[in-house]
């Protein structure tokens, strides 16, 4: 026993981090100056706990390695809350326009799984998001679709006060309405409508006959 407490004594246990960390996108950017095109990398990164909070953060510098530190820094700063189901998903259906992108996210059943792809998707995950469906409808940029997937999470809000309306009587009339305009469409045949037609294009032409042979009649006489 006491050797095991030695060997424990003498490991050196790892800090567990307080959030994850997902790397979504480097990009290359060049300045030109007199000198010449000086070269940067912008390191766009995400970060979460898996419990509701994720942020992200865009930072610069010279070497990828400091830029993903700035960038980590600055997604600690913009850290939001999300609010979670029992079920491991939103409460709510979301549908958010954000610059070029166009973002659909909607809750799902239990053992559906994360349904997105790309940045939203990596996002959902680092926020604790487990069942969810969602459609992006806009732009593929990396780093608009990140800052929708965030502007999308931020305007979900709690179960309580994200709950749907009751549907009422009143609020069924309209639908009601329109479920019987559409049967009256199709009880009425075509065939009525021909017929009902028929007679509205001879009555003219008959008329117009009859005048005729009364014309004719009259001119005789005189």
């Amino acid at each position: 026993m006491a050797k095991n407490n030695l060997k424990k004594a003498g490991r050196v246990v790892k800090e567990q981090k307080e959030f994850e960390e997902e790397v979504l996108q480097i990009d290359r950017v060049t300045r030109v100056v007199k000198g010449g095109r000086r070269l940067r990398f912008r390191c766009t990164v995400a970060i979460g706990d898996r419990k509701g909070r994720v942020g992200i953060g865009v930072g610069k510098a010279s070497e990828v390695v400091t830029g993903i530190k700035k960038a980590v820094t600055k997604a600690k700063n913009s850290l939001i809350n999300v609010p979670i189901t029992k079920g491991d998903t939103i409460p709510h259906k979301v549908n958010i326009k954000y610059k070029a992108a166009r973002l659909l996210v909607m809750p799902a059943s239990p053992g559906t799984g994360v349904i997105a792809g790309g940045a939203l998707r990596k996002i959902l995950n680092l926020a604790g998001i487990k069942n969810v469906l969602s459609k992006n409808l806009g732009s593929r940029n990396t780093l608009v679709n990140a800052q929708a997937s965030i502007k999308a999470l931020e305007a979900l809000r709690p179960v309580k006060e994200g709950q749907q309306k009751k549907f009422t009587k009143e609020d069924q009339k309209p639908v009601q309405d329109k479920v019987e305009k559409r049967e009256k469409r199709k009880g009425t045949p075509k065939k009525e409508g021909a017929s009902s037609a028929e007679p509205s294009s001879v009555e003219p032409k008959v008329k117009a006959e009859d005048k005729k042979s009364d014309d004719k009649k009259t001119d005789k006489k005189q």
